[in-house]
C-alpha cells in the first residue's frame, strides 16, 4: 500500500487540500497520512487543527515549529523548528510521497526535510507568480525540490517547465480549491447572521489582508490606506478575516481589533472563518477587498467582484472582474465603487476563471496512486535554443 503524507500548516491551505484528502481516504491503495503543523497548532490563528479533526482526518504528526513572533529573525527560526520537527516526523511516518501545497514557509521546510529524507514530492500551485511576497521564491524552491508538478494554468505549466522540469512530470489540471465550489452547501445568509453574530447590510465587503513582505513601504502604512478608504464608505458593513503569521502581520491584526472596536455596528472579524462560512462570506458579499489569492482564484467563480491592492499578487493570471489599484485610499475607494456598480457586476457573473477545470482533485489523486517513482535523480529539461533568440 502506497503510504501518501499530505503536509498542511494553515488554515487556507488545508481548505483546498481536503478534498484531495478525501479521495486519498477512499483509496482502498492508499495510506493516508497527515503531518499538520504552523498556523493550525496556535491559539492565536485558531488552532485549526481541531476543524481537521472534525472532519474526521487522523493526525498522524502535529509539529508545533511557530514562534510567537513575526519579525523576519523569529519567522526564520520558526523555519528552522519546522525543519528539525518535519525531519523526524518523516522518519516516523516513511512516506512514499509528500504532498504540499503552495509556497509558505513551512511548506518550503517540509520539503526541505522530504528532500534530505529522498521523499518524492507532489507540488500543488507551482509556477505562479506574487511578486509583493518572499513566497515567490519559496514556491520556486519548492519546485525544484518537487518530483510531480500540478500546476492550475497552462501559463503555470510553461513556467515550471522553464525551471527546468520534465514536462512528462508536470500537469495542468485547474486550482484544486474550486472542486469545492462546486459541492459545497452554502451557508444562507440568516445562518451566517446567526453563526458570527452580525448582521449583514445593503451593501458589504470581504476585507482579507496580508503583509506584503518585499515592499519597503509597510504592511502597516498600507493597511491604514485601506481602512481610510472603509471609512468613506459609511454605509457599508465590512467583514475581516486575520492575516497569515507572515512578517507584520500582528500590525495588521491589531489595526483590525481596532477597528472593529471602534465600528462595531458596521464591522466585524475572524481569526479564522473555516472553509464553509468563508466562501459562505464571499458568495454573499458585494466585493472582496484586499491581497488573498481567494480573490484572484475563487471569487471569480461566486461571480464576486474583486478589488486587488497592491504587487503582492502581481504576476497571477486575473480574469476580468478583478480590478487592480494601487495601496492608496483614493485608488481603494474608486476601486470599491466600481466594484458596486451593475456594469463590474454583470462583468464579474459572465466572465471564465481560468483556474477552473473538471474533476482537479480527482485527477491529482489518481497520478499520484498510480505514479511509479524508482529514482529521484532529475536531469535538467532544458528549452529550445530558439526560446532565447532575442535575449541578450
Amino acid at each position: 500500500m502506497k503510504k501518501v503524507c499530505v503536509f498542511t500548516g494553515s488554515r487556507a491551505e488545508y481548505g483546498l487540500l481536503k478534498p484531495l484528502m478525501e479521495h486519498f481516504s477512499d483509496d482502498p491503495h492508499i495510506e493516508l497520512q497527515t503531518l499538520v503543523s504552523g498556523m493550525h497548532l496556535a491559539p492565536e490563528f485558531g488552532l485549526t487543527i481541531h476543524e481537521i479533526e472534525r472532519d474526521g482526518f487522523l493526525i498522524n504528526e502535529a509539529i508545533d515549529m511557530l514562534l510567537s513572533s513575526d519579525t523576519p529573525a523569529g519567522l526564520c527560526k520558526s523555519t528552522g523548528l519546522g525543519l528539525i520537527g518535519y525531519s523526524d516526523a518523516l522518519v516516523r511516518l516513511a512516506p512514499h510521497v509528500l504532498v504540499v501545497l503552495g509556497d509558505r514557509f513551512e511548506a518550503m521546510a517540509a520539503a526541505t526535510a522530504a528532500t534530505f529524507h529522498g521523499i518524492p514530492i507532489a507540488h500543488l500551485h507551482g509556477g505562479e507568480s506574487t511578486q509583493g511576497a518572499v513566497d515567490e521564491s519559496f514556491r520556486h524552491a519548492i519546485t525544484k525540490m518537487s518530483y510531480l508538478h500540478f500546476a492550475a494554468t497552462e501559463e503555470y505549466r510553461r513556467r515550471i517547465i522553464q525551471l527546468g522540469e520534465n514536462p512528462s512530470r508536470v500537469f495542468n489540471v485547474g486550482a484544486i480549491g474550486l472542486d469545492v465550489i462546486e459541492r459545497l452547501a452554502f451557508l444562507s445568509r440568516e445562518e451566517l447572521e446567526s453563526e458570527l453574530g452580525f448582521k449583514f447590510g445593503e451593501s458589504n465587503l470581504l476585507i482579507t489582508f496580508h503583509p506584503v513582505t518585499l515592499e519597503n513601504q509597510s504592511s502597516e502604512h498600507q493597511f491604514k490606506e485601506l481602512l481610510q478608504a472603509v471609512d468613506q464608505l459609511a454605509s457599508t458593513k465590512v467583514i475581516f478575516t486575520k492575516s497569515n503569521a507572515d512578517t507584520h502581520g500582528r500590525v495588521i491584526n491589531q489595526l483590525i481589533d481596532r477597528y472593529v472596536a471602534e465600528n462595531h455596528q458596521r464591522a466585524t472579524a475572524s481569526t479564522s472563518l473555516g472553509q464553509l462560512r468563508y466562501l459562505s462570506v464571499l458568495r454573499l458579499v458585494d466585493a472582496v477587498v484586499g491581497n488573498s489569492s481567494s480573490g484572484i482564484i475563487e471569487a471569480p467563480s461566486l461571480g464576486v467582484p474583486t478589488v486587488n491592492i497592491g504587487d503582492r499578487q502581481k504576476g497571477r493570471t486575473k480574469p476580468a472582474s478583478v480590478i487592480d489599484c494601487a495601496p492608496e485610499a483614493a485608488e481603494i475607494l474608486e476601486a470599491c465603487r466600481l466594484a458596486f456598480t451593475k456594469k463590474l457586476k454583470k462583468i464579474a457573473q459572465a466572465s471564465e476563471n481560468p483556474y477552473r477545470q473538471k474533476n482537479t482533485a480527482r485527477r491529482i489523486a489518481e497520478i499520484i496512486s498510480s505514479a511509479e517513482i524508482a529514482d529521484l535523480k532529475k536531469s535538467f529539461f532544458d528549452l529550445p535554443q530558439d526560446c532565447f533568440r532575442g535575449l541578450s
